[in-house]
């Protein structure tokens, strides 16, 4: 997935689902000067770098409080501590998704309970809410796939009737909005991952905590550094989970491009969306009143493997987003195993086609090409 960038030379280099470096590769120069000016400034954790970063996110997710912190799953894993949930707390979410989400649970004590997607957006389904509810549940955690967001309102209302946290997992979604709302800014806490991958990524891991609620960004504050106070003692037990400096300085760089970056990508979206329309396979589609942000673009497709394999030899690298769902992997199985038919015949349909900014105009026709190729 890295070093590869595309190119217009005759002998084409492999397309990825993506690949960070090509975007890295066009602000090498403002990234650069970036991290000389961390080194030069000699404040290496939690300097001004971070502050900026935490300040300005705060602005682009209509959040009151950003806490830059050292992954995504950390993200998750704090916003669970700080809304005091724990060993033996059940938490809902999702089994289409990146593990993470249910290790940020897991690592804390707590047991995640999977529920099923719609086969649409592929996001949580509120109708499975109320059969996985128990006595133990403290938390939802809707997860915004592929760059769209889950539909929140009945999640919202659910929670709010039965006095559970809502916990946003925003790390596919960076920038989507529902309802016209910024993801992120509508649960008790967003959580979001600066992988590079990501729609705003960084060079290593990073992450934050977006809240509407002062305490609980304190909360997450003191979480985040060994739950120490003012005077470095601790008042609970925390973690060492802090932004670093220069990962917060490269994304004070890409955080300006983001919605270009965010535009680019629909526009790729939608040359798909007009060549491929024809095709028998099933393309992404936006739930109404969403704006879909395209981390990934996501096809379906019942001859998938056979597909993988003909891309391949076009040298168009596809992903699998993802092959085996959470509630398969060993440490998640259970006893009474999960229904969830919609997410096990997602997992074996699926294919992430290459989706960045850096994709050409010329790169998205030869997917394209390649696609119309195979049903020829």
């Amino acid at each position: 997935m890295g070093g590869f960038c595309s190119g217009t030379s005759d002998t084409l280099m492999p397309l990825y689902f993506a690949n960070p470096s090509a975007t890295c590769t066009h602000r090498h120069e403002e990234i650069k000067d970036a991290i000389a000016e961390v080194i030069e400034g000699n404040k290496y954790v939690l300097g001004p770098q971070v502050s900026a970063f935490e300040a300005s996110f705060s602005n682009y997710c209509d959040a009151a409080h950003t806490v830059g912190v050292g992954s995504g799953t950390d993200a998750i894993s704090l916003a669970l501590l700080s809304a005091n949930i724990g060993p033996g707390d059940e938490v809902i979410t999702v089994s289409h998704t990146a593990v993470a989400t249910a290790a940020a649970i897991a690592r804390i004590g707590a047991v995640p309970v999977f529920v099923d997607t719609d086969s649409q957006s592929y996001t949580l389904n509120p109708a499975d809410l109320s059969a996985a509810l128990s006595p133990r549940t403290k938390a939802i955690i809707p997860v915004h796939l592929f760059g769209q967001a889950a539909d929140m309102d009945p999640i919202l209302s659910f929670a709010h009737n039965n006095d559970l946290v809502v916990i946003e997992d925003c790390a596919q979604a960076h920038g989507a909005r529902y309802k016209g709302k910024v993801v992120g800014s509508m649960g008790n806490f967003g959580c979001f991952s600066f992988y590079p991958t990501k729609n705003l990524g960084g060079i290593g891991d990073g992450g934050a905590v977006t809240t509407q609620n002062a305490e609980a960004a304190g909360r997450v504050r003191q979480l985040r550094e060994y739950g120490w106070n003012k005077s470095r003692i601790s008042q609970s037990v925390g973690m060492n989970s802090r932004l670093d400096e220069i990962q917060a300085a490269i994304l004070n760089v890409n955080l300006k491009y983001l919605d270009q970056d965010t535009q680019r990508r629909r526009d790729i979206a939608a040359q798909y969306h007009a060549a491929l329309a024809k095709l028998p396979i099933t393309l992404p589609t936006a739930r109404p009143g969403n704006e879909h942000v395209y981390h990934l673009y996501v096809i379906a497709i019942d001859q998938r493997d056979d597909l993988m394999a003909f891309l391949s030899g076009k040298e168009i690298i596809p992903g699998i987003h993802y092959p085996v769902p959470v509630h398969l992997h060993p440490p998640y199985q259970r006893d009474q195993q999960p229904s969830l038919p919609v997410t096990e015949r997602a997992a074996q349909r699926i294919l992430s086609l290459p989706m960045y900014p850096a994709l050409t105009d010329a790169d998205v026709t030869h997917v394209i090409a390649a696609l119309l190729a195979f049903y020829e």
